[in-house]
């Protein structure tokens, strides 16, 4: 029997409230894992404030995926992680927080990250297995959950955004066919595009172009790398912004244009910046309902493409683990993750994490440390 705190939120507008969860047995082919950080992702701020409607248990919902930590318990059956390494009480690890369901035409074609039954309802600590995400003391990995030892090199603050943020853009670009040499934009220097910038840069992109409003952010993409930066605030004009972007790429436009935003207002833009037969990658806007005007003829007249990523196939973690090892002293992914706070200090690290609305924010990434 594992009991442990999790936060349980109630709905926009309501603060989360800590509650005790008890999780009394554990499956053959599970795992309990100790959570030591869970970072507040921009999609977790997007449930919070209200943009994504959601139908949540009388209970609450216990939330989060962006998370790092230690296993707690092993079902009986599981010996090594998903590579066959051994696997341990106490080892620390990185795993998947999605669950394919394997039995439908997606999953049959062998595309685990478009399975439509992956991501699943709001559940709240009632139902088993009661720990279900990341604002919590421990995570229950449900069996067929992917998981990977992490090296004793790479810190909790390295690794906790490994399995949302980093994994998603290094899947994404990996969709879209980055090239080496290639150019991309990348819109919003939250957490998911600062490492978007990263990982194109160690992919061979020879421009990076970041487009954002705080000026922190913007700081903080030429940290990682970015070799041209675009403040929002000061060039105010679109057309002006679209012939930077031309400018600094030979006058085609763009190969690849990323919404990392998640207010599509930004989609028509991006798509102007790329060359003809550019790719635009559509992760930022999980919103359903929010809508804007296009006009499909660009996309024809140009032989663009829109690809959207909800999530990555599970061989991306052990290869982003690889790629931090790689360049954790290239970048300084330290700074990625700003604030730590208690778990039981939830509500002020969403309030202060908040940035919508504002003219600057001092947090990159808040960190949750049960």
């Amino acid at each position: 029997m594992i009991q442990g705190k999790a936060a349980v939120f109630f709905g926009p507008g309501k603060p989360f409230q800590i509650r005790d969860v008890t999780l009394p047995e554990i499956e053959p082919d599970a795992v309990a894992i100790r959570v030591a950080l869970a970072s507040v992702c921009g999609s977790d701020l997007h449930f919070w404030r209200g943009d994504a409607p959601l139908r949540l248990p009388q209970d609450g919902w216990i939330f989060g995926h962006e998370m790092t930590g230690r296993v707690a318990a092993l079902g009986r059956n599981v010996r090594t992680d998903s590579l066959g390494q051994p696997l341990r009480e106490g080892d620390r690890v990185a795993y998947t927080y999605f669950y394919p369901c394997g039995r439908c035409y997606v999953c049959l074609n062998k595309e685990p990250a478009n399975c439509p039954a992956k991501i699943e309802r709001p559940r709240g600590p009632s139902e088993f297995p009661h720990f279900h995400g990341a604002f919590a003391e421990y995570y229950y990995l449900r069996p067929g959950g992917a998981i990977f030892r992490v090296p004793d090199a790479l810190a909790d603050e390295l690794v906790a955004p490994v399995n949302c943020a980093l994994s998603q853009v290094i899947f994404g670009l990996h969709q879209v066919g980055l090239r080496f040499g290639g150019s991309v934009v990348v819109q919003g220097a939250g957490g998911l595009g600062i490492q978007a910038v990263a990982v194109a840069k160690d992919m061979g992109a020879a421009t990076v172009i970041v487009i954002d409003q705080i000026p922190g952010r913007l700081e903080l993409a030429k940290a990682f790398g970015a070799d041209h930066v675009i403040d929002l605030k000061a060039v105010t004009d679109r057309k002006e912004r679209v012939n930077l972007v031309r400018s600094w790429t030979g006058g085609a436009g763009a190969d690849v244009a990323c919404d990392f935003v998640g207010f599509p207002q930004v989609i028509p833009e991006g798509l102007e910046m790329l060359r003809a037969g550019g790719t635009y990658l559509e992760i930022g806007t999980i919103s359903r309902g929010a809508r804007i005007e296009l006009e499909p003829a660009q996309l024809v007249w140009g032989a663009k493409r829109i690809v959207g990523v909800i999530m990555y196939d599970p061989w991306v973690i052990p290869r982003a683990l690889d790629f931090l090892g790689r360049n954790r002293t290239r970048w300084p992914f330290e700074r990625l993750v700003s604030h730590r706070y208690a778990l039981e200090d939830i509500n002020r690290a969403f309030t202060e994490s908040e940035w919508h609305g504002r003219e600057t924010t001092t947090i990159t990434r808040a960190a949750l440390a049960p």
